[in-house]
């Protein structure tokens, strides 16, 4: 698959959803009332990703047709963010020493890509997991062999270079732009230790980030911060605000800054549509359909929801978090399965909530969502025209991310979304 194939592939604005279960009451408990036991989830977990190492890994196929895709979204790195999910929740080496296997693969390919510099669509993904990995098997040749790499790219020119300078060649959004850089440097501080890569190196991109932000929003007096990905102004956690926005609230913010950050969150939600509460997939976009991680209300929720933490004086944030995950129970049991656009993305964001909430409810549904993927997972990839090769096991669009899931509502408190959260 060539760069610009893949670049455009998580873009599916105009994707259609088919609802598999109708819930037109959120109160309904149907689906909950024989909720599986966490070691079914657990035991469902290790079996879908010992099927995902064999579909992309063990298969001895090499790369399938010409495509290298070695992106933690769609590619071969996903196999190893599925396995270095598994060591976290079951202890098991062998699930360590497979996703280093997999990272030097990934690694070759990367040093012949230079383009993208994010953790799910480029090389920041292969240093960052690289680094991690190493550092928990207590390598520390290869833990500083990554984290050498990684601030190598980081000290790419295009990153901190704000609007005033001229600062529009990248992107600002989650797949390819600064903020997938940001957040692939949040996961290496998170699991290294939070000065490893410092403030000094890291806060200038941010600063960028929202310097690009209040000019992206110049012509708009309402929504503070404003960005473009392909000319569209996007609102979803892929290519919009929902991404960028979640990113920024894991840094240290002037109040300028973050009275920025809360008023485009607040803009959002009062231009949510009004009829269903959902959010458009991008600034101006009638079609009230996308309820997905890349666009829509749940992507936005899991966002809510990080506001909420960081900002727990302004109860607006958690109440608008609760009802974003009102449209996602209403809506988000959809066909696919994936964690972009399918129901497993969709379950991360009652994940989100009871973590938030504590509140048992958001579990329940969660497990209501992982408990119907556990018996249609595979059929419903088979019967998904849209998934091709490897993304039928790959951890955005594929059953990578399904076993995530698992792992991840077998212990819901530990729970994040791959990529996103942290």
């Amino acid at each position: 698959m060539t760069n610009s194939a893949v670049e455009m592939m998580p873009n599916k604005e105009e994707t259609e959803q088919f609802d598999l279960l109708h819930l037109p009451d959120p109160s309904i408990t149907l689906p909950l009332h024989l909720p599986l036991p966490t070691q079914s989830f657990l035991k469902a977990a290790i079996s879908l990703k010992e099927q995902v190492v064999e579909g992309t890994w063990n298969c001895k196929q090499g790369w399938r047709g010409e495509s290298k895709d070695a992106t933690v979204y769609t590619g071969l790195l996903g196999t190893a963010f599925a396995c270095l999910r598994s060591f976290e929740a079951t202890g098991n080496e062998q699930d360590l020493l497979l996703c280093d296997e997999i990272v030097d693969t990934c690694a070759g390919v990367a040093a012949n890509s230079k383009r993208h510099v994010t953790f799910l669509c480029g090389r920041a993904g292969v240093y960052a997991i690289g680094a991690v990995v190493a550092h928990y098997r207590n390598d520390h040749q290869r833990r500083h062999l990554f984290l050498d790499l990684f601030i190598e790219m980081a000290q790419e020119k295009a990153l901190p270079v704000g609007p005033d300078e001229g600062g529009f060649g990248m992107s600002y959004e989650l797949l390819y732009g600064r903020t997938g850089f940001l957040w692939a440097a949040l996961f290496i501080n998170k699991h290294l230790g939070q000065e490893t890569l410092p403030r000094s190196l890291l806060m200038p991109v941010v600063e960028a980030v929202i310097a690009g932000g209040r000019v992206g929003a110049s012509d708009n007096m309402d929504c503070p911060l404003m960005y473009r990905w392909h000319g569209t102004r996007y609102w979803g956690a892929a290519h919009g605000l929902a991404g960028i926005l979640h990113v920024l609230l894991h840094f240290p913010l002037s109040r300028e800054d973050i009275e920025d950050v809360k008023g485009t969150l607040r803009y959002m939600v009062r231009n949510r549509f009004p009829h269903s509460g959902n959010y458009p997939s991008s600034e101006g976009n009638l079609r009230d359909k996308l309820v997905q991680w890349a666009h829509g209300a749940t992507g936005v929720a899991i966002t809510l929801c990080k506001a909420a933490q960081v900002f727990s004086d302004d109860r607006e944030f958690r109440d608008a978090a609760v009802e974003a995950g009102e449209v996602v129970w209403k809506k988000g049991l959809v066909r696919k399965v994936g964690l972009a656009d399918g129901t497993s993305g969709n379950a991360y964001a009652f994940l989100s909530l009871y973590r938030l909430t504590g509140d048992k409810v958001y579990e329940d549904r969660a497990k209501a969502f992982a408990g119907f993927l556990c018996g249609n997972s595979s059929n419903l990839v088979a019967d998904n025209t849209t998934l091709r090769g490897d993304h039928a096991f790959s951890l955005f669009q594929g059953l990578a991310g399904v076993a995530c899931l698992f792992f991840d509502v077998a212990s819901p408190e530990n729970s994040r979304f791959p990529g996103f959260e942290l």
